[in-house]
């Protein structure tokens, strides 16, 4: 039986860790080793703008020490990730490069997107996880910087929103301009409950969730101070009873409680707080802390994508669930989405050989088809424009920033012309740029085949034939518009591809 032996580093806003891991076909993920350093690089992010060189100087000490105990171990491969604290870091490229000279190591700095569904497959490969989700839940990820939350009703994403509330941003924007403790906490207490109480009505309305999800910071140490049920979790009444004694007590009261490290550990306080909102606003019935990392969704990944073990949740699901949740918020899923998604995954299939594309890129183009016409809600006239800013500014779970990037141009260039490479050079490199142009021209061709939006069509077919795409069909209706608007899209097909589409039609 093969092992691998895997590490994964994170550097946080509060710590930097290094977890090591036996990933086999056989026992899947194992952890063997844990190891945490406190360097709290989000003080001097969020109060200076950018990090200074004593924490800098810690940050390389420790990543020395790490290398050294993966030596110890023989690791055969590691992943490090750097997020927030690094990333809106004003000296972000110059400590990587320090990193790198000194200890050769080189970090990956992720963007929100991939941040935050990292650490949600560390809690996806828990096994009461489909559960929770198939009777309501909430996944709510805690950072120093901010916070993402991901509704899933009878085990679908409802949605998933980024909120700019951080336990280290609350503490360096607030504590300096209050006069004292009570003051502070009043503070972050209103600012959480007006975020938490707006989601809640936005996304909450018609959704009920049993269980509240919470990943972050001490939640762990609070939680451990409760009786939990058999199925490890516990009821929202007595959690929030015990962060209302917790909050009458001083900051090394409560650190001597949880048995915290660091007796005066400021931070306990605003993730209190966060806590105590979240149980308050969100209406869940009870709580479960699944006692997972990001470190551990680094390693599920990475042995995902290696194919080193069996990865038991489906998240191209959860993906596509995301997508057609969105499509419905802004009054655009309907009957023409499900065929559009399906004639443009028949074309993608049949012409694998042609595109070069992958199952990646295949889950792309079904996200742009659900997508396309998003942007109507806002504007008839600019409906593509439109589509493309929902579509960026809105979070996917499952998709990274450049995915995101990628379906938003498809949907874009769906209807208007491919610009110039040179004018999406700072977005899209060379090949993220074919990616958009090959989706974008399969698109066109299966939007055009239900212009009417009546899918007039049955039975449909897709061969490649020489140098001819040969659609298919059989139809009971006049298919005259789709015919004209088709013959109207072929062109940036055949100029992608070099290929030309045809229809051949069966009378029914």
């Amino acid at each position: 039986m093969k092992i691998h032996t895997f590490a994964a580093i994170y550097i946080g806003s509060n710590e930097v860790s290094l977890k090591i891991f036996e990933i086999s076909a056989k026992r899947n993920i194992r952890q063997i080793d844990y190891v945490r350093t406190r360097i709290e690089l989000g003080r001097d992010t969020y109060s200076k703008g950018s990090i200074g060189y004593e924490l800098v100087e810690i940050l390389c000490d420790t990543l020395e020490e790490f290398t050294t105990i993966m030596e110890g171990y023989r690791v055969d491969s590691y992943e490090a990730y750097a997020a927030a604290a690094l990333r809106d870091a004003g000296n972000e490229l110059f400590v990587l490069d320090q990193i790198k000279i000194r200890t050769g190591i080189e970090i990956r700095v992720l963007s929100n997107s991939e941040h935050r569904f990292i650490s949600y497959k560390s809690v996806a490969m828990k096994e009461r996880f489909d559960e929770m989700t198939e009777k309501g839940a909430a996944v709510v990820d805690v950072g120093g910087s901010s916070m993402q939350i991901t509704v899933f009703s009878k085990g679908k994403v409802v949605t998933t929103q980024h909120l700019s509330i951080g336990a280290i941003r609350l503490q360096e924007q607030l504590a300096k301009k209050s006069t004292n403790l009570a003051q502070y906490e009043l503070q972050i207490e209103e600012l959480v409950e007006k975020q938490l109480a707006v989601f809640r009505a936005m996304y909450m309305e018609e959704c009920k969730v049993k269980y509240l999800i919470i990943m972050g910071d001490y939640i762990a140490e609070i939680t451990g101070k409760l009786e939990k049920d058999a199925k490890e979790t516990v009821k929202m009444a007595e959690f929030s009873r015990f962060l209302e004694r917790l909050n009458k007590k001083e900051v090394e009261q409560i650190s001597e409680e949880l048995g915290l490290s660091n007796e005066k550990d400021i931070l306990i306080v605003p993730y209190m707080i966060i806590f105590k909102c979240m149980a308050a606003k969100i209406g869940a019935e009870e709580l479960w802390v699944p006692g997972a990392s990001i470190s551990d969704g680094i390693a599920y990944d990475y042995a995902e994508r290696e194919r080193l073990c069996k990865i038991p949740h489906d998240f191209e699901a959860d993906i596509l669930s995301a997508a057609k949740s969105l499509s419905k918020r802004y009054m655009s899923y309907s009957p023409h989405i499900d065929a559009l998604a399906k004639m443009s995954g028949l074309i993608f299939d049949a012409m694998k050989k042609i595109h070069g594309l992958g199952k990646r890129e295949r889950l792309l183009l079904q996200v742009a088809a659900m997508l396309h016409d998003c942007g109507k809600y806002i504007s008839f006239a600019n409906g593509p424009l439109c589509s493309y800013d929902i579509i960026m500014a809105s979070e996917i779970i499952g998709l990274s920033h450049l995915e995101r990037q990628i379906v938003a141009y498809t949907v874009l260039y769906n209807t208007y012309p491919l610009a110039p490479y040179e004018e999406l050079a700072d977005r899209l490199d060379q090949d993220g740029y074919l990616v958009v142009a090959k989706l974008s021209a399969i698109l066109r061709v299966s939007n055009a085949m239900d212009r009417s939006h009546k899918q007039k069509f049955k039975n449909v077919r897709v061969a490649v034939k020489g140098k001819e795409l040969v659609i298919t069909i059989e139809t009971e209706g006049d298919i005259t518009l789709e015919k004209a608007l088709f013959d109207a899209k072929i062109a940036y097909f055949e100029n992608v591809f070099s290929m030309k589409p045809v229809i051949k039609e069966k009378r029914v």
